[in-house]
């Protein structure tokens, strides 16, 4: 299967382990992510765990962290 953005988070059967920020709050809006066999790295929302799926690189998952990490989204906090 050709893992794609958009694919059904059930359909990516390489992604096993799902898990969430402990920062995540109680009603459940809440992201997920799950690392893929091919170095991957999918994010679903945890409200629907069979919708779409967003695929990333590693480098793409690290220049994101980085930003964060920086500051460069407290905008939207």
């Amino acid at each position: 299967m050709q893992v794609v953005n958009g694919v059904p988070a059930d359909e990516l059967a390489d992604a096993t382990q799902w898990r969430k920020s402990s920062a995540s709050n109680p009603s459940g809006n809440c992201v997920e992510v799950a690392a893929l066999q091919h170095g991957g790295v999918a994010v679903r929302n945890s409200r629907y765990p069979s919708g779409p799926a967003l695929v990333y690189t590693r480098a793409e998952m690290a220049a994101f962290l980085a930003g964060v990490k920086n500051g460069e989204f407290d905008d939207l906090g």
